[in-house]
């Protein structure tokens, strides 16, 4: 019974999405997303307040009786990483467009599945704490990545993105739920190169501000060109908030993208 429940939603979710791309006026493209269950207990989500933020939300602030966390990781085009590797330096327009987009997808996503447990006899919630973004810290008190990693969907690259069986050129989001299914286990299978066998580097080669490197990842390098990208990108929306309101976080798209379209981990499964 577990395993059917968790069929369902799995279909129930690429459904949504398929349809959406078609119906929905968006220019981004798809392709089929992959979902994870993660236990809401399990000892990675637990050790968030120290592996990311001392004020990461746990499950249980999200809802009370939390037992899953459903992580999904949508897949983007070949199209689209190749047209963001030849905008040179800053972020090609059609990647900004296709972050705001994937992530407006989410919202009407989170609301149908949330309908759907609700149906089956279950409650679902979204953490607030997915829609902020420290501008100090450089850093989410709700990492979708980590969550996803948990779920058992991918491992963490030098690229410091989590990289799944169908690479990691994509967007990752996820809904606490008190869902009674067995959870999946993190992934023993390591899927960076790096990693592997000491060999890539290519999303170090390919940063465009240094701030990747074999020995860690550089924050503030990062946003640096995240905010230049921003000042650019204004028409697309802004996906994130300020903690504690509802004011915008910044004025634009804070994308790049450059590690995860320039490297053999972007689409993994087929590499």
């Amino acid at each position: 019974m577990s395993g059917e429940k968790k069929g369902n939603i799995v279909s129930e979710i690429r459904s949504f999405v398929k349809r959406y791309g078609e119906e929905a006026n968006v220019s981004v493209k798809w392709g089929l997303p992959l979902v994870g269950f993660a236990d809401a207990t399990h000892p990675s989500i637990l050790a968030l307040k120290e592996v990311v933020s001392p004020f990461h939300a746990m499950p249980s602030d999200v809802l009370a009786d939390a037992a899953v966390i459903i992580a999904c990781y949508i897949p983007f085009t070949r199209e689209l990483a190749k047209a963001n590797n030849a905008a040179g330096r800053l972020a090609s327009p059609e990647w900004a467009q296709a972050y705001e987009q994937t992530n407006a997808m989410f919202v009407r996503l989170h609301a149908h599945m949330i309908q759907y447990l609700e149906k089956l006899g279950y409650q679902a919630a979204v953490s607030k704490e997915a829609q902020t973004f420290d501008q100090d810290a450089l850093i989410s008190n709700w990492s979708q990545r980590h969550i996803a990693y948990a779920a058992g969907l991918g491992t963490f690259g030098l690229n410091n993105m989590l990289i799944t069986k169908s690479g990691c050129c994509g967007r990752f989001t996820t809904l606490v739920t008190n869902l009674d299914v067995e959870p999946d286990a993190p992934m023993d299978e390591e899927l960076c190169r790096y990693k592997t066998s000491g060999s890539c580097c290519i999303c170090v080669k390919r940063c465009p501000t240094g701030a990747l490197s074999v020995s860690g990842y550089d924050r503030q390098k990062c946003y640096s060109l995240l905010r230049e990208n921003a000042k650019i990108y204004t028409g697309f929306g802004s996906s994130y908030v300020k903690a504690g309101s509802e004011e915008a976080n910044g004025e634009g798209s804070e994308v790049c993208g450059k590690c995860i379209t320039s490297s053999p981990c972007a689409f993994w499964k087929t590499e």
